[in-house]
């Protein structure tokens, strides 16, 4: 079961909500909330009380819907920063000119979802690495060329 919290036109840009972001994907809730607490970044304090929101959310709807949920086993699944609308603005400039620049806006949503018995959120898959691919024998490749050389030489 996943629980989402959204956080719609914060006044952040969408790159640097992305850096904060990128932090907590996949941990465990407790996890990211330590790293957000530590994080020196603006938006860090933001991206806390959202994930305390869905960390809500979570408590919330499985009390409705009286499922078994444990906070314990909860992880950040995805964590996504989108465009927003953006504010144009004009900056003075000289000689009497004006330069245009614009803020950005972003919206936020982080989704939870709960993990298994301690296991991965990989399903019991293994791992293999993959063959390497077969290549030709540079020499082969080189004899080739001779002969062909050889032969237009030849006439």
């Amino acid at each position: 079961m996943e629980f989402r919290a959204e956080m719609r036109y914060l006044r952040v840009s969408p790159q640097k909500a992305r850096l904060v972001l990128e932090l907590i994907k996949g941990r465990k809730v407790e996890e990211a909330r330590n790293t957000l607490l530590f994080t020196k970044k603006r938006v860090a304090a933001h991206v806390g009380k959202l994930l305390q929101s869905a960390l809500d959310n979570a408590n919330f709807l499985s009390a409705e819907k009286n499922l078994d949920i444990e906070l314990d086993n909860l992880y950040v699944k995805s964590a996504i920063a989108n465009d927003g609308p953006r504010m144009k603005r004009i900056r003075p400039a000289p000689q009497g000119r004006a330069f245009r620049y614009q803020r950005r806006i972003a919206h936020i949503t982080l989704i939870l979802a709960e993990r298994g018995n301690g296991s991965s959120h990989v399903s019991g898959e293994k791992r293999t690495a993959a063959a390497p691919a077969k290549r030709r024998a540079p020499m082969a490749k080189k004899a080739a060329w001779k002969t062909s050389k050889k032969k237009v030489a030849a006439k």
